[in-house]
């Protein structure tokens, strides 16, 4: 999830933008490199984070979620209504995964993934968690980073990465698949290791799948090159568009070669993919996206 503040499917399908472009019928597409065209040919469902529009749901849920559809988005991630009771989502307090589910739903939407507070992966949450989880129909939850303090050690994160390891084994068990989310701390070097090689180590590559947020582009970091560097690890992606000042613009007009993006996410695995920007982005974004 971005840092800002605080930092149907297909026929139910898990075809990604990349393994369209290795199907026979698309190969012509593929090889000159319209991936995009593919993916529009497909009709590949595109999604958006709940976080940007926190403020707006918090208005109108089922309104927000009707408006986001018009624009051509067809999944959903939210924020864990307990998680994320006091810094945004506490208008959901009080409803049950069903209902939550079922205003979605009738948005025209689908809801295959959850930010989480890394609390409430705790041993005596877990179960709780999981619960809502199902009751809200997920595939995916996914942990929001660790939010260690400045002074943390690489061992204390790799710790953390064990103890999300033990709760991902439950949530596999429950026939969901476990993620982790970074920002841009992440990025960083402890130790003269960079704290996102050190992660990729310590989780269970069985168990948790990686969430990459595009906006680390503005430390220099591309998520092409993670998504190559580590085939298979990725679920879904979190995307967002800068200007070479670090700018946030839609999608398409700013410095990521979303082409190399969506070929590269084939190799990393990545099923789902989430716009998560300002609101007066996201109209442009899709229609870059899907070519409307």
């Amino acid at each position: 999830m971005k840092k800002t503040s605080r930092r149907d499917f297909l026929s139910r399908t898990a075809l990604t933008l990349g393994a369209i472009a290795g199907l026979p019928a698309f190969k012509g597409i593929a090889g000159t490199g319209h991936i995009m065209e593919a993916a529009r040919m497909m009709n590949i469902p595109i999604g958006f984070q709940t976080w940007a529009v926190k403020e707006r749901m918090a208005k109108d849920f089922p309104g927000t979620l009707k408006t986001m559809a018009g624009l051509g988005y067809k999944l959903a991630e939210l924020c864990s209504p307990a998680g994320y009771e006091t810094i945004g989502f506490g208008f959901l307090k009080g409803k049950t995964g069903q209902e939550i589910k079922a205003t979605i739903n009738d948005a025209g939407l689908e809801c295959p993934s959850c930010h989480y507070g890394f609390g409430e992966f705790a041993p005596d949450k877990i179960d709780k968690t999981i619960e809502f989880a199902h009751a809200l129909g997920l595939s995916q939850m996914i942990c929001s980073t660790f939010w260690l303090p400045k002074t943390s050690t690489l061992k204390d994160y790799t710790d953390h990465a064990e103890q999300l390891n033990k709760a991902a084994e439950k949530i596999k068990a429950a026939g969901m698949q476990a993620g982790f989310h970074n920002h841009d701390f992440e990025f960083a070097t402890l130790d003269g290791t960079l704290i996102y090689d050190a992660l990729m180590k310590a989780f269970d590559a069985s168990l948790v799948r990686m969430q990459f947020q595009t906006e680390v582009i503005n430390l220099g970091y591309k998520a092409a090159t993670y998504f190559n560097k580590y085939p298979g690890r990725f679920i879904s992606s979190h995307l967002s568009d800068w200007t070479a000042d670090k700018k946030e613009v839609p999608v398409g007009q700013g410095v990521i070669d979303w082409k190399e993006f969506f070929a590269a996410a084939k190799t990393g695995g990545v099923k789902n993919f989430f716009v998560e920007m300002s609101f007066d982005t996201f109209e442009d974004s899709a229609k870059y996206i899907r070519k409307l």
